[in-house]
């Protein structure tokens, strides 16, 4: 398994990010985050699931592996590069989604999850939230304002854990991306949205 890592993180936590659904570890929106953070102090590391490991081998389209491939290898990189509780673990979308659904048993220092897809695209009454409302591990879900798969509106409505903190980042869509009326620039939500995790995995201790 390849890792990327950014920063050495002297103390404190490190953060371990897999990527989205579609783009790679190495995606413009990943590379931002992790050397930003690195920037900021943090020790950050990026990995892949096994169906992007293969994309990037055969240069195929291959579709993301099914859950339970996905949890097992999150699993594998928590025990390659734990101990656990000194990992605040998380990623865009999917790999943040995958990653909050083992915190707690894998009992990881934190999540941190940008964004969050609460629901798949136009199905916002079939919430993905079971889970959530009984979350024990401390977790941060930096999510944009308009996000396709979780706007603002609807994701005010669940009833979730007080373990998590949402934190809206101004007319941001799913990437965190505003529209040109809004006055705000991708960079401007971006960075904030690396100042919000900073934040927040210091506030762990």
């Amino acid at each position: 398994m390849t890792y990327l890592e950014n920063g050495s993180g002297q103390d404190g936590y490190r953060i371990v990010l897999a990527h989205g659904a579609g783009a790679p570890m190495d995606s413009p929106f990943m590379d931002y985050f992790a050397e930003n953070l690195a920037a900021a102090g943090h020790h950050v590391i990026r990995f892949e699931f096994p169906y992007m490991e293969l994309r990037r081998q055969e240069g195929s389209k291959r579709p993301p592996d099914r859950q339970p491939k996905l949890l097992d290898r999150w699993r594998e990189v928590i025990e390659a590069v734990g101990p656990a509780s000194d990992l605040v673990i998380g990623g865009k979308s999917m790999g943040g989604r995958m990653a909050s659904l083992i915190a707690d048993e894998m009992s990881v220092g934190g999540l941190v999850c940008l964004g969050y897809p609460f629901y798949a695209p136009g199905k916002a009454d079939k919430p993905r939230t079971e889970h959530l409302e009984i979350l024990k591990t401390p977790t941060l879900i930096v999510q944009g304002e308009r996000d396709s798969m979780g706007n603002r509106t609807a994701v005010e409505g669940y009833s979730l854990s007080s373990a998590i903190q949402m934190s809206w980042l101004p007319d941001g869509d799913h990437s965190f991306k505003p529209r040109k009326a809004s006055g705000r620039t991708e960079e401007q939500n971006w960075q904030d949205g690396v100042a919000r995790v900073s934040a927040f995995v210091r506030s762990l201790g």
